[in-house]
């Protein structure tokens, strides 16, 4: 493992299928995936139980100017992974859901 991979923020899907991204709809995310890299940007859904760690966390590795990077399964065994750019909350009745953009 090389010092950048050891700077990389993970939030882990440990259990569960592979989220479901839905390509972008609006457009004001795609301005936060402009660079010289062609990316194609999505968002899913996730529930999770405590959604303010989680934001925590993301908030935390962007200050230090680390990335932060959604690691979940693929559905053949391996594992996935996609950089998040942006995040938000919601708090329903049967838990936290957390809404990640994410860049593929």
């Amino acid at each position: 493992m090389n010092e950048n991979e050891i700077n990389v923020e993970y939030i882990t899907i440990v259990e569960g299928p592979s989220p479901d991204f839905t390509p972008l709809a609006v457009e004001w995310p795609l301005s936060l995936l402009e660079g010289p890299e062609s990316t194609l940007g999505a968002v899913c859904k996730l529930r999770t139980l405590d959604s303010n760690a989680l934001v925590e966390r993301c908030r935390t590795a962007w200050e230090e100017k680390r990335p932060v990077y959604l690691d979940y399964p693929d559905g053949e065994g391996g594992r996935q992974y996609a950089d998040i750019i942006a995040f938000r909350t919601d708090e329903v009745e049967q838990g936290d859901i957390l809404h990640l953009w994410v860049s593929l």
